[in-house]
């Protein structure tokens, strides 16, 4: 069903139901007016009469000698009939459309006679010994009710069936604005997703226009992440498949140890392709808002534990680990949690001296747990601080992917954390990592806020 017929129903319906009640109201108002005014006439007619009496009582009299039978005395046209009689019954003086067996015995008032299949209302007055009734027939005040009735409602229907033509009308030209808005939508382009222009719109459709131009802006997002991606993979990717390609070259025109160290760059490519596809990946799921598998929080002992056991130092290089939050927890996922922090324990492995050291500290402050990672490398000039969590930043000929820093700072944004990269005492790097503290209840259950993103 259209907008249009469910409001035409709905609004139509409304005024019909209450014209409808007003018409009936007025409709029994107007028969007790009209009933009333009827029986008024009736009595302004006996009075009338009554008067004539008073005026002349020799007429009346019984000494005034015999008197035409039927005469009508009185001159009344219309639906009345009027009759005069005496106290002894004898009727005096009738109207040519009375019946004396109508009028005769009437009481004094109004009262209803039922005579041949007739109704009449009639009203009778005493005055001077003599009796003077008037008489309507019922069918002829029905009559002239139905024609009062008809006169009124004629007009009213036909207004009523004006207004609504003209609520028909009203709502179309109400509703041209959703038209022509829905006109706009089906003649864009597919890869249109500029903003629907709010302007000009009427109050009631801006927000349905703020709504449209937040889904734009979603599938705007959405579309520029995929492109991202797509770039950015086909970037990344490209080095690690054309050295694969030139190892396999190699291994197939060599034999011996040059075959094993051409399988073996392979193996190496390969595995660089899988770490870079890999953080592609995750980075594109936390730039979409994908949430992790497992429960909301995880304790910070664990957090330190795995990513320390997946970056375990190579040679001489030592890690010192100082956690001073063993019962606290994050209000991040496990694997969100682990890879941030893996990433800069990762980068300071990467660029520490073999005889060098990492020092990782964990604080609890101000319902943040703060993780910093400390090494003893050559650490970052200005210019890198500024640009080191842009993706597929490197040091030099770094033999990094790039997106390690990018992926911690893409968690802690999604997580209402931060990530801070700053030149140390020692003149290595300072990475701190921080991540909302989640608080757990007595029953194990974990109560934490995660801002929107």
């Amino acid at each position: 069903m259209s907008l249009r017929i469910r409001l035409l129903l709905m609004i139509g319906g409304a005024l019909v139901l209450l014209w409808g009640a007003v018409a009936f109201w007025l409709h029994g108002d107007s028969e007790r007016q009209m009933q009333r005014m009827l029986d008024d006439r009736l009595v302004t007619a006996a009075y009338m009469v009554s008067d004539l009496v008073t005026q002349n009582p020799s007429l009346w009299t019984a000494s005034a000698g015999p008197r035409p039978a039927l005469q009508p005395v009185l001159s009344l046209t219309g639906p009345l009939a009027c009759q005069v009689s005496s106290a002894r019954g004898e009727i005096l003086v009738r109207t040519a459309g009375a019946s004396g067996a109508l009028l005769d015995g009437a009481a004094a008032g109004f009262a209803f006679k039922s005579i041949e299949g007739l109704t009449w209302r009639t009203y009778t007055v005493n005055t001077q010994g003599l009796a003077i009734t008037t008489a309507e027939r019922v069918a002829e005040r029905s009559t002239l009710l139905k024609s009062v009735v008809l006169a009124a409602v004629a007009p009213f229907g036909a207004a009523l069936l004006g207004g609504l033509l003209v609520l028909w009308w009203g709502v179309g030209k109400a509703l041209q604005p959703l038209e022509r808005l829905r006109g706009e939508l089906a003649a864009r382009a597919i890869d249109e997703l500029a903003p629907v222009a709010a302007g000009g719109r009427p109050r009631e459709l801006r927000p349905f226009v703020d709504t449209v131009n937040e889904m734009l802006a979603r599938i705007r997002a959405t579309v520029q992440r995929e492109r991202r991606f797509t770039s950015d993979a086909a970037h990344e990717l490209r080095t690690p498949l054309t050295a694969i390609k030139v190892h396999l070259q190699v291994l197939r025109l060599s034999e011996g140890d040059d075959a094993l160290r051409a399988l073996d760059h392979a193996d190496e490519g390969v595995a660089r392709l899988q770490a870079a596809l890999s953080q592609l990946l995750m980075l594109s799921q936390l730039e979409a808002h994908a949430g992790a598998d497992g429960p909301g929080h995880t304790a910070v002992a664990d957090v330190v534990a795995l990513a320390v056991r997946d970056c375990a130092p190579a040679g001489d290089l030592r890690l010192q680990v100082f956690n001073r939050c063993e019962e606290a927890a994050v209000a991040v996922p496990e694997a969100l949690a682990v890879t941030a922090l893996r990433n800069l324990l990762d980068n300071a492995c990467r660029h520490t001296p073999a005889d060098g050291c990492i020092r990782l500290h964990v604080d609890c402050l101000g319902g943040n747990v703060r993780m910093t990672v400390a090494d003893t490398g050559p650490g970052l000039d200005d210019e890198g601080l500024a640009t080191a969590t842009e993706r597929f930043w490197r040091r030099g000929t770094g033999t990094g992917s790039g997106l390690g820093l990018s992926i911690t700072q893409a968690v802690c944004e999604r997580f209402g954390g931060s990530l801070t990269l700053e030149r140390s005492d020692e003149g290595g790097l300072l990475a701190t990592v921080s991540l909302p503290q989640a608080v757990i209840s007595n029953d194990e259950e974990t109560q934490c806020f995660i801002p929107s993103p």
